[in-house]
């Protein structure tokens, strides 16, 4: 696949001009094929235990999770929220305009951003306010503290209040000439609101976004303007304080957000995010192959390539196993170990539309047909 850069005009008081996009594709060689599929090892006791249809989802949706309550969203506008046990539709809602990121949830007030660049809230799949963005965003909003965060493309994150709508606050970098069409990183850590801009996570006070702390897991590199792009991709790894993310095919690091210190990053290659848990963060490459990472140092501790060339999806961490999708729609539960195939899940064949999602013991997946999974143990 290839790479698209798309000139947009970011509309901003500060008349920022254009602003190139870069649509992030799965990197690696083209016109591979991919790894040949063995038979399922049928390893481990997992099957389907539900599907739901929503329409059909063009963007890299965000699943949200609020204990056994999961949300997502639709390319048409439609928002629904589920049971995660039992796939049991809790609301279904339609803000009658086409989403492009979201959602983001507490729970109780929900948030998205439509292709128009209107932030919307809804309370319980009811609407509650709308407001103009001054330019696009591809980051499902975050709402948390009775507020809603949302990071746009310019590099402005601002704080509305999650009753009225009202901006409390923006926060605005120097814009990159180039910045990814994808979703990137935004989340809570204790008191602190956690956001990656270029290839640094930032800690902001979330009262008044005041930069409490920078740590840089990439810096900017290369001949050109792609080669220096190095913005950090959503799906973080997290485990306490500790946030663990990658910078577009430019490395893998972990930070500690309660200090706002760095404490280490490695080279990868890969645009896909991560996952972690106390002791290892796993990650896939632009070609395939998929990694463990000591989380304590970075040091590699297996490496496999049994799915190289497929196209994967950022993994998430499930038992004993770690869950990784392809772009055809196969998820693959691999040793968390040692990287060997335990069991290989079907879906609709076709691509999923967000990197599976662990829900009150519920494998979810999401697709780009709007088929809704849900795997349990048996």
């Amino acid at each position: 696949m290839n790479f698209s850069v798309v000139a947009t005009a970011l509309k901003t008081g500060c008349a920022l001009g254009l602003l190139a996009l870069l649509t992030a594709c799965s990197s690696g060689p083209e016109k591979r094929s991919p790894a040949e599929l063995g038979p399922d090892p049928a390893l481990l006791g997992i099957k389907q235990a539900w599907t739901v249809k929503i329409p059909p989802v063009e963007f890299p949706v965000d699943i949200k999770v609020n204990g056994s309550t999961v949300e997502m969203a639709s390319s048409d506008g439609s928002l629904l929220a589920l049971n995660a046990v039992t796939g049991a539709e809790i609301w279904r809602t339609n803000i009658k305009a086409q989403i492009a990121a979201g959602p983001g949830s507490d729970g109780r007030t929900s948030a998205v951003i439509t292709r128009d660049n209107e932030l919307v809230a809804l309370e319980l799949g009811q609407e509650i306010w709308r407001q103009k963005l001054n330019a696009q965003s591809f980051t499902a909003p975050l709402v948390a503290g009775a507020r809603v965060f949302v990071v746009t493309a310019d590099r402005t994150v601002s704080a509305f209040d999650g009753k009225s709508g009202r901006k409390l606050w923006s926060q605005q970098r120097p814009a990159d000439s180039l910045v990814l069409r994808q979703p990137g990183v935004l989340l809570a850590v204790g008191d602190t609101l956690v956001v990656g801009l270029s290839g640094r996570l930032v800690g902001l006070n979330p009262g008044n976004g005041v930069i409490r702390w920078e740590a840089a897991i990439a810096s900017p590199r290369g001949a050109n303007e792609i080669e220096r792009l190095v913005d950090l991709v959503s799906h973080v790894g997290r485990v306490g304080t500790v946030v663990c993310a990658r910078a577009y095919q430019a490395a893998v690091g972990c930070v500690d957000a309660g200090r706002g210190s760095l404490l280490w990053t490695k080279t990868a290659s890969g645009a896909a995010g991560v996952d972690a848990d106390n002791q290892l963060v796993f990650g896939a490459e632009g070609d395939g192959k998929v990694f463990a990472l000591r989380a304590a140092n970075g040091d590699t501790a297996w490496e496999s390539d049994k799915l190289k060339y497929r196209k994967l999806l950022a993994p998430v961490v499930l038992g004993r196993s770690v869950a990784v999708a392809d772009e055809s729609g196969w998820v693959h539960l691999l040793s968390r170990e040692d990287g060997a195939l335990l069991k290989r899940l079907s879906t609709d064949g076709s691509s999923p539309a967000a990197a599976p999602i662990l829900a009150a013991g519920t494998l979810i997946v999401v697709t780009r047909k709007g088929a809704v999974f849900g795997f349990r143990p048996e």
